[in-house]
């Protein structure tokens, strides 16, 4: 009987079992798809001479995270890789807003826009230095931070105080606003925000795209050699090292309960898998609750909450095999191994307005990664392995661009949205459609299918906004991995602090699981706590 029965072989739950097997539990980490990884794969399915990733690509949180840091993965053969520049921002006029790890680089393309805004981007880069620390600790701890936060609103004290809290609880066009003259600094930041679920004018979408601006500037935007994937295999081979055991093609259809505790999973096989100590889900909050556990076991106030959970957007994808480098209006472009393509910041605003209002963007923002550029490993000599994503509504109403895009997502949208992708591109890389060798198309039922935490291509585990954040994450009164249920812990980006290739959730369950098995009156007030909750009274 393992100690341990981790349900999910994303990098969370990777990183749940190891930090279980470093203290000495034995863990079986069970995966319903036939390979590991979750959102972190990738293959040769476009073309057979080019690795595409399947769903994320660069990994700035990862880089920065002491969660994956600790676990020394490239003692395991993971290799990172940068591009040029981290992140360009061209614009149809010929200029270009540009993110180097050089802060002279990213300084001087600020200042090129609006005089006295190269100045204005290290005032943003000093405020991160002097929080740095604090706010990573923050970050990466289980929910309350207590020292970390201390630490930080001290930090924030010396570093200005309550402006400086201001400053990053702004919408994103408002501290673009403020803090620059000119549209390079405001379209980086922008941009940054729109990898969430933020628009320009949402509040704390200012602190965020600061955040991702920042992690750019710092660390870059590091892609694994060889592949996504590479990490996913790293992780598994230090699981494995170690004892664990990861188990694929396995899917998990019920949490089993008994004397109000967890005690076992059982597999879509019929199988049960009996866990001794505890059991956690790298599984999203809703699927967890409702599917996995099921309501007789929930307080009501938990049911009720879930009816409020909110989704991140829907994802929808292009993969291309190209049979040479984009052919960018701007050189700048051609250099950095992610580009933003939107006209500006007014058109980042129309694009977030038209999914608020259930329409198909008609000239959606893509985020476009140029993966040979980042990684030579990725594809022949000449050519390149290229991919664009683009945000839509959960719930179509409409089609902005007036082609009659459905959203039943069969072959007609999704070879209408592909194009309409492709076009968005050629605005800016005239020449663009000629390169394309091959392509694949992953609209939001397809990222489902192939990881379902990925719900219709929902890839943060639930929106970024503040009110689903810190002790709203995934519903109210919670923010830490524990559930209603002893012995079971939520490990997936539904929980505190939310998605990214970081670890963090996965991490903190696992701390919680070490923690409740060495102080069992812990897990006592928590059974004691879940029974009154059934009585209806709000935790």
């Amino acid at each position: 009987m393992p100690d341990a029965v981790v349900i999910g072989a994303g990098p969370n739950g990777l990183v749940a079992g190891n930090l279980l097997a470093d203290a000495g539990w034995s863990v079986q980490v069970l995966e319903e798809q036939p390979e590991p990884g979750g959102a972190v794969r990738h293959d040769r399915g476009v073309h057979p001479d080019f690795v595409n990733d399947l769903f994320s690509s660069f990994y700035p949180l990862a880089a920065a995270s002491p969660v994956l840091s600790a676990l020394r993965l490239e003692d395991c053969g993971l290799r990172w890789s940068h591009a040029p520049h981290v992140l360009a921002h061209p614009l149809t006029d010929g200029r270009c807003a540009v993110l180097d790890r050089r802060i002279d680089t990213t300084a001087a393309s600020a200042e090129a826009f609006a005089p006295g805004d190269g100045a204005a981007w290290r005032r943003l880069f000093e405020l991160w230095q002097a929080l740095r620390p604090d706010l990573l600790n923050a970050l990466f701890t289980p929910f309350p931070p207590v020292v970390p936060a201390a630490r930080l609103m001290w930090s924030l004290r010396a570093a200005g105080g309550l402006r400086a809290a201001r400053t990053l609880v702004l919408p994103v066009r408002r501290l673009g606003e403020e803090e620059f003259r000119g549209t390079g600094g405001r379209l980086l930041l922008a941009g940054n925000a729109l990898h969430a679920d933020l628009a320009p004018e949402s509040a704390g979408s200012g602190g965020f795209g600061w955040l991702m601006s920042m992690l750019g500037q710092t660390y870059g935007f590091p892609v694994p050699v060889g592949g996504a994937g590479a990490l996913t295999e790293a992780l598994v081979r230090r699981l494995r090292q170690r004892g664990g055991e990861v188990r694929c093609g396995q899917p998990v259809r019920r949490v089993v309960i008994r004397d109000h505790r967890a005690v076992a999973v059982r597999t879509e096989a019929g199988e049960t898998v009996p866990a001794h100590r505890a059991v956690l889900a790298d599984v999203a909050a809703p699927a967890l609750y409702q599917d996995l556990v099921g309501r007789e076991h929930l307080p009501p106030q938990v049911l009720d909450d879930l009816r409020r959970f909110q989704w991140d957007f829907s994802t929808f994808k292009v993969d291309w095999a190209l049979d040479g480098p984009v052919p960018w209006q701007t050189a700048e472009a051609r250099r950095a191994g992610t580009v933003h393509l939107a006209d500006g910041l007014d058109e980042l605003t129309r694009f977030a307005a038209q999914i608020a209002m259930h329409q198909v963007p008609d000239r959606p923002f893509l985020l476009f990664g140029q993966m040979t550029l980042a990684d030579p490993s990725r594809s022949p000599e000449g050519t390149e392995s290229a991919w664009a994503y683009t945000h839509l509504p959960r719930e179509i109403r409409g089609d902005a661009g007036h082609e009659g895009i459905t959203g039943d997502w069969g072959p007609a949208d999704q070879e209408r949205m592909a194009d309409r992708v492709e076009r968005q591109v050629e605005r800016f890389a005239p020449g663009f459609r000629s390169l394309v060798r091959a392509r694949r198309v992953l609209a939001p039922p397809t990222f489902q299918a192939l990881d379902s935490n990925l719900s219709d291509g929902a890839v943060n585990g639930g929106t970024a906004a503040l009110h689903q954040q810190l002790v709203f994450r995934p519903v109210p009164g919670t923010g830490r991995p524990e559930t209603p249920v002893p012995g079971l812990f939520l490990a997936s980006a539904a929980a505190h602090p939310g998605g990214g290739v970081h670890g963090a959730p996965g991490a903190n369950a696992a701390r919680a699981a070490l923690c409740a098995h060495r102080t069992p009156h812990l897990a006592g007030a928590q059974r004691l706590l879940a029974r009154r909750d059934r009585t209806g009274r709000t935790r």
